[in-house]
This record gives C-alpha cells, sequence and structure tokens, in this order.
C-alpha cells in the first residue's frame, strides 16, 4: 500500500509542477488586441498595423499558456500538430486567398506560434 501512496504523491506533485508552467498574459504596450481578433484571416487588412507592436514585444509571448493565447490573440486561423505533440497556431497577417469561401490555405503573412508539448509558447515565428 505505501508504494501505492507513494506513487500517488508523485503523480500530484507532477501535476501541480505542470500546470505552474507558463504565465498569463494580460496586454502588451501598444498592441490593440480586440482589433486583432476582430479580424480574423487578416481579411479586413488591420493586423499588419498591429504586427509591429507585437513583435516589438514577442518576448511576453515566450512561455505563455494556450488558453492566454486564445484569449489575447483569439481562435487562430489555421492550426497544425506535429508528431512530438506540438501545437501550432497560425494567424494571417495580410489579405490573401485564405478570404475566400472555406478559407484556403494561403502563402500570405502570417505569425506562427508553437506550442511546446507541455502547452507553452515555445516559438514565435513572422513569415512574411
Amino acid at each position: 500500500m505505501l508504494p501505492t501512496l507513494r506513487r500517488l504523491f508523485a503523480f500530484a506533485v507532477c501535476l501541480v509542477l505542470l500546470s505552474a508552467c507558463g504565465h498569463d498574459l494580460r496586454a502588451i504596450p501598444g498592441f490593440d488586441a480586440a482589433a486583432w481578433r476582430q479580424d480574423a484571416y487578416a481579411c479586413r487588412n488591420q493586423r499588419a498595423a498591429l504586427l509591429p507592436a507585437l513583435l516589438q514585444h514577442r518576448d511576453l509571448l515566450y512561455d505563455t499558456r494556450t488558453d492566454a493565447i486564445d484569449a489575447l490573440l483569439g481562435h487562430p486561423d489555421e492550426n497544425e500538430l506535429s508528431e512530438q505533440t506540438e501545437k501550432i497556431y497560425i494567424y494571417y497577417v495580410a489579405p490573401g486567398a485564405q478570404c475566400e469561401p472555406r478559407h484556403p490555405r494561403s502563402a500570405a503573412s502570417k505569425l506562427r506560434l508553437r506550442f511546446s508539448p507541455t502547452g507553452v509558447v515555445s516559438e514565435v515565428l513572422y513569415q512574411p
């Protein structure tokens, strides 16, 4: 019985440590999150003007949890899953083919946020 309790305790400690990873993101100086969220797929061409402030403070995005990114930037325009259980959020920055019905993939400029297996931002990449 004692080994079972030890395992249970170790599991509980691991859960607490994993849930403590990352941080919340309240706001980014000079960045209008509401305008970004309202410009889905960048079809209103507002995100390009907001991008410099976001990139200037990109260090604030690192180690931020998925739910905090969702609250700040809204639901991603696209997302991908990698083989290592990493998630990638894709936000278009300029209008393109993605603005057509059914939102096909586009070569338009985009912001890519890669999340580690623990669910925190590990990479911020802008693809012009």
